[in-house]
Parts: C-alpha cells; sequence; structure tokens
C-alpha cells in the first residue's frame, strides 16, 4: 500500500514538514513497515515555500536582510535607500541556476517580534535583498513566493533593493512603506541590477487581486495588516499615485492586472518593472517536488493544513494537491486543526474526507499545542477508517 503525505503547515503550530511526520508515524503504528509512506511537504507561495522546496532537493542558502519594520532610512552608496532596523536571518533556495525565494522568511507579517504591525511604513526591501543575493550567486531562473507580506509598500522596495531609485519632487529618494509613496514623483530604473535582464522571474501567488480599486491591495489585505480604515484610504491613495509614477516609468498601467495587488502590491512591482509572470503557489511547489511522479501506483493522497475554510477554495495548498491527485484518478482525505467547508464544499475539491483536530481537542489553544500527538491519532484513525479495506482507484 503506496499513501503521498502533502500537507502544508499548521499554521502558529507546527511547519509542514512535521505535520507529515506526525500523519505518517500515525500510520505507521497503525499499518507496520508494509505500507510505503511517501511524505511531500508543501506550500503555496507563502510561509514554507522555502522548506518545501528543500524538501524537494535544493540546497538552502542563508542569507541576512532587512526585516518588514525596518522602515527608517539613510543615505548608502550613490545615494540609495539603506535600512537602518535589525537585520532578520532568512534563507533562500537553490539547485543549479534555480532559486526559490520566499517573501514571508523575510519580511512576512510572521516574522516581527510580539505580532507588531506597522502597515504605513513596513516595507518589501528585505526580499528584495534575497532576490539580489540570489541573482548575484548565479540564479538565472526563480521562482519568488510573496505570501504573507507585512507591507502594502506596492513593491516599491523590492525594487529600491534591487538598484532602482524611487524619489519625489525634489529628486530625492523617498522612505520605506506604502505611506511615503504619497511623495513619489519619479521612477529611476537606469541603476536596477544587470543580472534581472538575464533572469526569468516567476511569482508564487493564490492572490487574484489588481494593486489599487475596491479589490485592491490596500482595500482588501491592509486591514490584516493592522492598517485602520483611515489608513487603508491613504495606502490607496499612495498606491494610486504610485501606479501612475511606474506606469510613466514603463510605458503601460499594469495596476489592474490580475495578481498585482499581491503581497501588498509586490505582485504589481514584479510584472510591471521585472517582467514577472505568475503562477498559482501550489503547482509550482509540486512541481519541484515531482508530484505528480509520487502518485505512480499510490493508494491515497492526504493533504491538509490548519484551517480549511473558504479562503482554501481560492486555490490553498490543499486543494491543489486535491486536483493534481484528481487528473490521475487518486483519492484524497485532508487533516485539519479546524474545517468550516460543508460536504458539498469538500466534494467539490476532489476531498473525499477531512479529519478535524477540532473533533479531538475541542479548545483551540490545546489543540495548537498538542498538533503533533493529535495528527499521529489522526493518521492511526485514517488508517482505521479509509485503509482497512481495499483502496481501489476510480
Amino acid at each position: 500500500m503506496r499513501i503521498v503525505i502533502a500537507p502544508d503547515k499548521f499554521k502558529g503550530s507546527l511547519p509542514a514538514a512535521q505535520v507529515a511526520a506526525a500523519v505518517a508515524a500515525g500510520l505507521r503504528a497503525a499499518l507496520g513497515p508494509a505500507a510505503e509512506l511517501v511524505t511531500i511537504p508543501v506550500a503555496d507561495g507563502g510561509e514554507g515555500t522555502v522548506d518545501a522546496a528543500v524538501a524537494a532537493g535544493f540546497e538552502r542558502v542563508p542569507v541576512t536582510a532587512a526585516g518588514a519594520l525596518a522602515p527608517a532610512g539613510a543615505l548608502g552608496p550613490a545615494g540609495a535607500l539603506a535600512p537602518a532596523g535589525a537585520p532578520v536571518r532568512a534563507s533562500y533556495a537553490r539547485r543549479g541556476e534555480a532559486a526559490v525565494v520566499e517573501l514571508a522568511c523575510v519580511c512576512g507579517l510572521a516574522r516581527p517580534p510580539g505580532g507588531r504591525r506597522e502597515p504605513l511604513s513596513a516595507s518589501s526591501f528585505g526580499a528584495g535583498e534575497v532576490l539580489r543575493a540570489a541573482l548575484e550567486a548565479g540564479a538565472r531562473r526563480i521562482i519568488f513566493g510573496v505570501g504573507g507580506s507585512a507591507s502594502t509598500d506596492g513593491g516599491a522596495g523590492v525594487l529600491q533593493a534591487l538598484g532602482a531609485r524611487v524619489l519625489d519632487t525634489r529628486g530625492e529618494p523617498v522612505g520605506f512603506g506604502g505611506a511615503a509613496l504619497r511623495d513619489v514623483a519619479l521612477l529611476d530604473l537606469s541603476g536596477l541590477h544587470p543580472a534581472l535582464r538575464s533572469c526569468s522571474l516567476t511569482l508564487a501567488t493564490d492572490v487574484s487581486s489588481p494593486l489599487t480599486g475596491p479589490d485592491g491591495a490596500a482595500e482588501v489585505y491592509g486591514p490584516q495588516k493592522g492598517a485602520t480604515p483611515a489608513q487603508v484610504r491613504e495606502l490607496a491613495a499612495a498606491l494610486r499615485r504610485w501606479a501612475a509614477v511606474v506606469a510613466a516609468a514603463v510605458g503601460a498601467d499594469h495596476s489592474a492586472a490580475p495578481g498585482s495587488g499581491a503581497a501588498g502590491g509586490v505582485g504589481f512591482a514584479a510584472r510591471a518593472v521585472l517582467g514577472a509572470e505568475s503562477r498559482p503557489g501550489i503547482e509550482l511547489v509540486l512541481g519541484l517536488a515531482g508530484f505528480d511522479a509520487a502518485l505512480a501506483g499510490a493508494d491515497l493522497v492526504i493533504t491538509g493544513e490548519g484551517s480549511l475554510d473558504t479562503q482554501s477554495l481560492a486555490g490553498k495548498a490543499p486543494v491543489g494537491v486535491a486536483r493534481a491527485a484528481a487528473r490521475l484518478g487518486v483519492p484524497v482525505v485532508a487533516v485539519a486543526g479546524r474545517s468550516t467547508l460543508t460536504a458539498g464544499q469538500l466534494a467539490a475539491t476532489g476531498i473525499a474526507a477531512v479529519y478535524p483536530l477540532s473533533d479531538l481537542e475541542p479548545d483551540p489553544e490545546r489543540s495548537r499545542a498538542e498538533a503533533g500527538p493529535l495528527l499521529r491519532r489522526t493518521g492511526q484513525m485514517i488508517a482505521r477508517d479509509r485503509l482497512a479495506k481495499v483502496v481501489t482507484r476510480p
């Protein structure tokens, strides 16, 4: 019996690799050594994307870069803004000329101590520094995971780190963060890193929103990053100004393009200035992991994430896994911290059943703290319920 275990992280509890290991331990205890268990931790472009690439055989490359809350700037070489805040330790993944860069691990919403939020001044500069490090190490094909951003700066920070100059009406560099873009007047791309000309950049994201408008980056995601209604309005106005400045620099307006609102507008800057293309993050990660090959001869796939809810239906990892398995006719069940999806919604995704930890431990705090043992018990339950009988493919 061959079982592929391909979960995403349980946010705030366990990374994907530990989720997979715990489920596998439960299956092994119930099925014994005869079962063939294949663990493939996955991600959808947000937190855990580099870990998933490393699990797929990439090399982890440590790098130090600016965190999201390093908004204060000082003039560095050639008048470029240099972050003055505390750096963070991050990493990207590399295999030959291919690299995977994850925004969340350097300037994501979960990185600041104590969950601190600075919606007006948080910057994506650090993600640009990691991109630059990958370019200078020889990467020429980069997957850029842009989920989980703490900033709403339209990707200006990424461009600044890559050598662009974002200037005000006096020709001086603007500061960091989305609010600083209210003063932007010119985007100077003459200093953009030359390696970008020979590099292909693919955005891994499940976000389809535009940069501006009622469904824009500030309006939809600003409140999640701590923005008050007044701050959302301020950020939205700043992004509209930024969109006009970028359009003047590149000769086209990309602000309404689907996915431009990803990561507080990093998707916009990457598309408009860096020529990036967007693809669903889970599809890219499954491709890196050789998921289709792993499904050969599989009797069951187990996927999951911390919360299975309506957001999962928009292309999150478990749904992507289920769709990939359905193409080869392999049945799928899911594990979750909790699930709010109806039986009909689950069936539409291709997930035959879900095993929420909340059924075993109703208290959310205890469930998060004891996720490992609960997942092992869940693995045993799946073995009993799904694999005690012969599993046949359609």
